[in-house]
């Protein structure tokens, strides 16, 4: 299973970056897919998660400014980040837990990361 993430870039504070990221591969199910992120000297942290029901969790800071999405057909999420700050500056790494098969067990999967800069 690959995670291709795209999408990160420098953009001023209260601007907008979309984040892409497709899985491909031996995929029988994807129980949900998800955004962490990670700053210089600080922890990797969940930044918003969306369940195959479409459930979402979202970490306080970012609620209200980014929307998680997903299209289940193109097993793509999406990440749309408005009003950025420059505390939003981090690596942002594509996150999900899959089933390869009906009877296997899910793994967990990691795309690599994409620099998100928001400039002050």
């Amino acid at each position: 299973v690959q995670l291709q993430a795209s999408g990160g870039g420098l953009v001023q504070a209260g601007g907008s970056l979309r984040l892409s990221c497709a899985a491909s591969g031996s995929i029988f199910s994807i129980n949900h897919m998800g955004w962490y992120r990670q700053a210089p000297g600080k922890e990797r942290e969940l930044v918003a998660r969306i369940f195959s029901s479409s459930v979402t969790n979202y970490l306080d800071s970012v609620k209200g400014r980014f929307t998680i999405s997903r299209d289940n057909a193109k097993n793509q999420i999406y990440l749309q980040m408005n009003s950025l700050k420059p505390e939003d500056t981090a690596v942002y790494y594509c996150n999900a837990q899959v089933a390869t098969t009906g009877w296997s067990p899910t793994n967990n999967y990691w795309g690599q990361g994409t620099l998100v800069t928001v400039s002050s």
